[in-house]
Formats: structure tokens, C-alpha cells, sequence
């Protein structure tokens, strides 16, 4: 029988999200700046009679264990491209926080697309992964890259970012999840009742800040603290206000930034070093403003399979 197959896959946080106007086509043009941390789910493949589901870990019971799973559609994607009967057992082991922006379930896409490659031994090159995590979702590209990335179009167009040290982070996990969707509606709702319009006629394209990828390039965390942005940080706010009580308890703990890390409602907060985030940590969960707490580093690998 063939051997199991498990792939490690990394959390994002976005240093930089510039939302373009609407487009016809019902999505936004971006400037997203990725960085991949050390907080990993697992996808392992094994043989099986047919496809399915099972998931562990924080939140198991919020990820559906079924089709709708993006992990299950990355080995249907998978398979149907190279003629390949799916029939594989899936199981997720979460450590990503789920529904929280940080792409948790890209990263279980792209970790599945490994996985089922080497298992199915489907040899697919990196540019059709690729390709096939782009049709998958926006941020299912940077999940199999990581490292650092600009990402234009919806987010799936990656340019690898120099990095010039690691940089450290605490991230504040929110109770309940929110819509991605959901977030990008109320975004243009915003724009719209601030009178600016919310269309790509309306809103400038998004660019990349220029400090801001000098910041990542030369690991220095002050500047990148100065720099950060994410234009749906006000829609998540207007979502969930609680997540302004998060964001100030972060912030009077000493870190050096504190935003929401892309759609929500998990929150991020940069701090200056290992011992920082700790202070910063141990503040968040005193504060009582948020379920969990967790720290980790970037930049962190991309989706891996690991030895057995």
C-alpha cells in the first residue's frame, strides 16, 4: 500500500492590503503584501475507496468535512486534471486559526494539491500548481509559495519579496469567524457612504507602499510597524466592533503595530522581538478582549512535504 503523504503549510498575515475599486466581474483589484508565519496546519493523504474529509485540532468542528472543503476541491482540481480517480482520505490537522484571516483554508488547498501530487505521483510542474491553486482562490498561490510576496490581480499574481530578517508577531484569535465576502461588500458599502464610490471608475488602482517593501527588505521592524495598512480594516471594525478593544489592549501592551490581519477578525500586532511578543502576548490575554493568543515569526516556508 502506498505510503501516507503530509504537507506543512503556513498562516499569512497581510503587511499591506490596497483594495481597488469593484470590478464588473464582482472582485477587486489588490496590492497585497504577504507574509507567511511559523503557525501551520498538516494535510496528510492516504489511499482510500473514495474521497474524504476529517479534520483536528482548534475549531475542527468549523471546517466543513465534506466537498465544500477547499481542500477536498484542490484533489478534485488534481485529479481531474490529470485523469486520476480521487479517491484519497484527507485529514486536516488545524493549527491555523479558522475563518480568522489568515488563510487557513488556502493553506489547507495548497497543502492538499502537494499531498495528492505526491501521492497520486502526478508530477505536476510548480507553474500548473500554480495555476491550479489560482483557480482554487485568491490567496491559495501565496499558500503553496510563501516566504514574502506582492500579490496583484485578486492576490493569486505573487512576486517573491526580499526579506532581510524575521520578524515577530502576535496574533489575537477573535471568538466566531467572519465572511470574507462579507468583509469586501461592506468595504463598498463604506466607500459609497462616504461619498467617494466604490467602483474601479471611482478608486484609485491599489500600488504597493514603497517604505514598506524597503521595511521588509532591510528587517527593520520599526519602519514596517510605520507602514503597515489594510483597507478593510475599517468594513471588519464596522462588523465587529469589539475588535477595537482588541486592537488598543495590543497596542498599550507595546507592540509596534496593531491591524486587523485581512478580512478578520483575528488580529496581528508586530513587535520589535522574540521577548516583545511575549509582553505583548501575555497583555493580549490579560485583556480578556480575545480568545486566544498566539506568537510567531516570518518569514516562514511555503507548503512542504515532510520526511517521513
Amino acid at each position: 500500500m502506498t505510503r501516507p503523504v503530509t504537507a506543512r503549510v503556513p498562516a499569512k498575515v497581510n503587511v499591506q492590503l490596497a483594495v481597488g475599486g469593484l470590478r464588473p466581474d464582482g472582485f477587486h483589484d489588490l496590492a497585497n503584501v504577504f507574509l507567511a508565519v511559523g503557525l501551520y496546519d498538516e494535510v496528510t493523504a492516504t489511499p482510500a475507496d473514495s474521497l474524504r474529509i476529517t479534520v483536528s485540532g482548534a475549531d475542527a468542528d468549523q471546517v466543513p468535512p465534506d466537498r465544500t472543503n477547499l481542500a477536498a476541491r484542490a484533489a478534485l482540481a488534481l485529479a481531474g486534471r490529470h485523469g486520476v480517480d480521487p479517491a484519497v482520505h484527507l485529514h486536516i490537522a488545524k493549527d491555523i486559526p479558522v475563518a480568522g484571516g489568515m488563510a487557513g483554508g488556502s493553506a489547507d488547498a495548497a497543502g492538499a494539491l502537494l499531498a495528492c501530487d505526491a501521492l497520486w505521483g502526478t508530477g505536476s510542474s510548480r507553474e500548473e500548481l500554480l495555476a491550479l491553486c489560482a483557480e482554487l482562490g485568491s490567496d491559495v498561490p501565496f499558500s503553496l509559495v510563501g516566504g514574502a510576496a506582492l500579490g496583484r490581480g485578486r492576490g493569486e499574481l505573487l512576486d517573491p519579496l526580499a526579506t532581510g530578517a524575521a520578524f515577530h508577531w502576535v496574533f489575537a484569535v477573535a471568538d466566531g469567524g467572519l465572511s470574507t465576502p462579507a468583509v469586501y461588500r461592506e468595504c463598498d458599502r463604506l466607500r459609497e457612504a462616504s461619498g467617494t464610490g466604490a467602483t474601479v471608475e471611482d478608486i484609485a488602482d491599489p500600488e504597493p507602499s514603497p517604505a514598506l517593501l524597503e521595511a521588509l527588505r532591510t528587517g527593520d521592524p520599526a519602519a514596517l510597524a510605520a507602514a503597515v495598512t489594510n483597507d478593510l480594516q475599517p468594513a471588519a471594525l464596522s462588523l465587529r466592533p469589539s475588535l477595537a478593544e482588541t486592537l488598543r489592549a495590543g497596542a498599550d501592551a507595546g507592540a509596534l503595530a496593531s491591524l486587523v490581519s485581512g478580512s478578520g477578525p483575528t488580529c496581528a500586532f508586530l513587535a520589535k522581538d522574540t521577548e516583545a511578543a511575549e509582553a505583548v502576548a501575555a497583555g493580549l490575554a490579560a485583556s480578556g478582549t480575545c480568545r486566544a493568543v498566539r506568537t510567531a515569526s516570518g518569514p516562514a516556508p511555503g507548503a512542504t512535504v515532510l520526511a517521513d
